[in-house]
């Protein structure tokens, strides 16, 4: 089925927007090209593939791009929106609005970021348990599996790590509590020690995603709040090289990466912020997600004399694979 909802119109013939969550495989593609024309304003959808994702879900040739992954894109530069979409993996949440509307509110005048809600994204939240335990309660409907509601403590440690008051809980540590009992849940929130992850959804956010038939997933969240950060490291080559190396090797998560070592003192990588043991994640702002040693060397040498890298350090990189993130996921952070 179309994750979308059909476009209402105002009184001035402008549409509404729809909202798609594509979902391919990694040998997929979305199924789309998103344009920058000169007889056309916005980032135009073309190109779609006939029997792919993006016409499966209901994409029309001509819609233009309003969000990604709750993200407001109509301003920004063309190439850094596609790039959003490729650093999204192998799911990304698109609105988009007809072309005509489009058009139509653009005539007027309409500030089309206030055609969308303010914010569509659940919200990951690591919480550290104090002497008063981790600041929050969970209610859930006598009889029901999966659904449970928070109340937060104020100032507690749910709080500091920005859980909504009256949230909805999706899942803990990683796991989906859609199947959980409350004594299942209990159990393991205590069996988790001294630290917590979260994946809530206030309740306008719930009814967006609910209304829409839209599955809510990590994938989409606010991390803004989690302790470790994914770091851009721009590099302009010296007459020494950049000052670095690239390994290949298994990360501690599962699979392989591609690892930087050897920093030499006083070069480029280190005076970019590169640490040892960094894993490599998007070079120039492209995944590197499946990739060899090999291709990301090519990549890395693309550009003569510069390359920006996407890179996180080790305890991160557990930290995310721990409540699942990939690695494409991670460049959205």
């Amino acid at each position: 089925p179309a994750h979308g909802l059909c476009p209402h119109t105002d009184g001035e013939g402008v549409g509404e927007p729809r909202f798609y969550l594509l979902t391919k495989e990694s040998s997929e593609t979305f199924g789309f090209c998103l344009h920058e024309e000169l007889a056309c304003q916005g980032h135009v959808i073309r190109q779609i593939e006939l029997g792919g994702v993006a016409q499966r879900r209901g994409l029309q040739d001509g819609d233009r791009l309003l969000q990604v992954n709750g993200h407001f894109v109509d301003h920004m530069d063309h190439l850094r929106v596609v790039q959003k979409i490729k650093a999204s993996g192998n799911q990304v949440l698109l609105a988009v609005l007809d072309g005509d509307s489009y058009e139509t509110a653009k005539s007027l005048g309409r500030d089309l970021s206030r055609m969308l809600p303010d914010d569509i994204r659940p919200r990951l939240c690591h919480v550290t348990r104090d002497k008063s335990g981790f600041g929050f309660s969970v209610s859930c409907p006598e009889g029901t599996k999966g659904t449970f509601q928070l109340s937060v403590l104020q100032d507690g440690p749910a709080d500091r790590a920005g859980v909504p008051p009256g949230s909805w809980l999706l899942e803990l540590n990683g796991d989906s509590v859609k199947s959980y009992s409350h004594t299942q849940l209990t159990k393991k929130l205590k069996q988790s020690g001294n630290k917590v992850t979260l994946l809530v959804a206030s309740s306008a956010v719930e009814e967006f995603y609910r209304l829409r038939g839209l599955r809510v997933t990590a994938a989409l969240a606010d991390t803004s709040r989690l302790p470790f950060k994914v770091r851009e490291l721009h590099l302009v080559k010296g007459p020494a090289g950049y000052g670095f190396l690239l390994k290949e090797d298994d990360c501690s998560s599962g699979g392989v990466g591609q690892f930087l070592w050897d920093v030499d003192v006083g070069l480029p990588a280190e005076q970019a912020g590169m640490r040892e043991g960094d894993r490599v994640l998007a070079v120039n702002g492209e995944s590197i997600e499946g990739l060899d040693h090999e291709q990301t060397v090519h990549r890395i040498r693309a550009r003569e004399d510069q390359v920006t890298l996407l890179v996180i350090d080790p305890a991160g990189d557990q930290f995310y694979h721990s409540v699942g993130f990939g690695g494409m996921v991670l460049l959205c952070l």
